[in-house]
């Protein structure tokens, strides 16, 4: 029998193996309880799609349950913030919505799998719309990222960096979504190599995936709206659902395109402001381009004095992916 002092016992020691380990408990009950949901819903009704439901549901309040009990209620109320946070440039509203379905039809008309719409150009648009903003986004994906993105990506992020981060990330995001290999047919009807199939081009697309939702909120100052409306825009981007190509692989390819797009604008846009935060040294080096000892020796002084800038970022940039208060 465990005494009332012990942590067994203490009704505390639950809230503090959370505080201790944010993320790991967040998988833990997020994913013990969506594949619950979700298999049960399979079992009794024969459709995922109340399970999906709960799923969502559950990320929500196991995000909410983490970051209160880890960091408090007022980085609860910044978590919410991030989600509603729309000053954003907007070119990146552009992105969000318009990059991922532009990109799968190109690619699409590129390999030969490309087909004009049924009904035409303006119902398709509607529908995409419809099933990005209102279905996709304010319903579902804005809250399935404010806990994938805002909670684990985030946390991750200030431990071990952006792409480390999105590796962590894909793993239990990967996890959660293997009950929907048994979505159309069921476990009786599912052939297990198809399933396996699913598995595996689930978990190898999961880090591309996760990496491009970490770009955009990076790139947008934590702003979980726009990563929301992106994650919209690559569900309703499927065959199923532009109904404008054969196959299931364009839109894997279009954020494949995507990320390697905007990952490079970011590499070009910092090398630029480190060439513009040194003219001092390259004017040094026009005066006296036969003293590299001494241009090592002002490089020296330099990076004692602001080693920050020695190491290629500005202070702003230093300190502006530390912890937030929701992280």
């Amino acid at each position: 029998m465990n005494s009332p002092g012990s942590p067994a016992a203490s009704p505390a020691a639950p809230a503090f193996r959370i505080k201790q380990h944010p993320v790991a408990a967040f998988v833990v009950i997020a994913i013990t309880l969506s594949w619950a949901a979700q298999i049960l819903s399979i079992l009794l009704i024969g459709n995922i799609l109340p399970g999906i439901l709960a799923e969502l549901l559950i990320l929500l309040g196991t995000a909410v349950l983490v970051t209160r009990t880890a960091a408090g209620r007022p980085a609860v109320r910044e978590l919410f913030r991030r989600a509603f946070r729309w000053r954003v440039a907007p070119a990146w509203y552009g992105a969000a919505l318009l990059a991922l379905p532009a990109l799968t039809m190109l690619i699409a008309a590129a390999t030969g799998t490309f087909h004009p719409p049924a009904d035409g150009w303006a119902p398709l648009l509607g529908t995409y719309l419809l099933n990005t903003v209102v279905i996709g986004a304010l319903l579902g994906n804005i809250w399935e990222e404010l806990a994938w993105t805002g909670v684990v990506q985030h946390r991750l992020m200030d431990r071990h960096g952006p792409a480390v981060a999105a590796l962590l990330t894909a793993i239990p995001f990967a996890l959660i979504h293997v009950p929907f290999a048994f979505a159309e047919r069921g476990f009786a009807g599912t052939l297990l190599a198809d399933a396996a199939a699913y598995w595996a081009v689930l978990f190898l697309f999961a880090p591309f995936f996760r990496a491009l939702m970490g770009v955009a909120y990076l790139g947008t100052g934590y702003s979980l709206l726009i990563v929301g409306l992106l994650h919209a825009s690559f569900n309703a981007s499927a065959a199923t659902k532009l109904a404008v190509f054969d196959g299931d692989w364009q839109q894997i390819a279009a954020v494949l395109v995507l990320l390697g797009v905007v990952a490079a604008a970011r590499l070009f846009r910092g090398h630029r402001r480190t060439r513009q935060a040194h003219p001092d040294q390259r004017e040094r080096t026009l005066q006296h381009p036969t003293d590299p000892e001494q241009t090592q020796q002002d490089q020296r002084e330099r990076t004692l004095q602001h080693p920050a800038e020695a190491a290629g970022t500005s202070p702003a940039e230093e300190g502006g992916h530390g912890s937030p208060s929701a992280g």
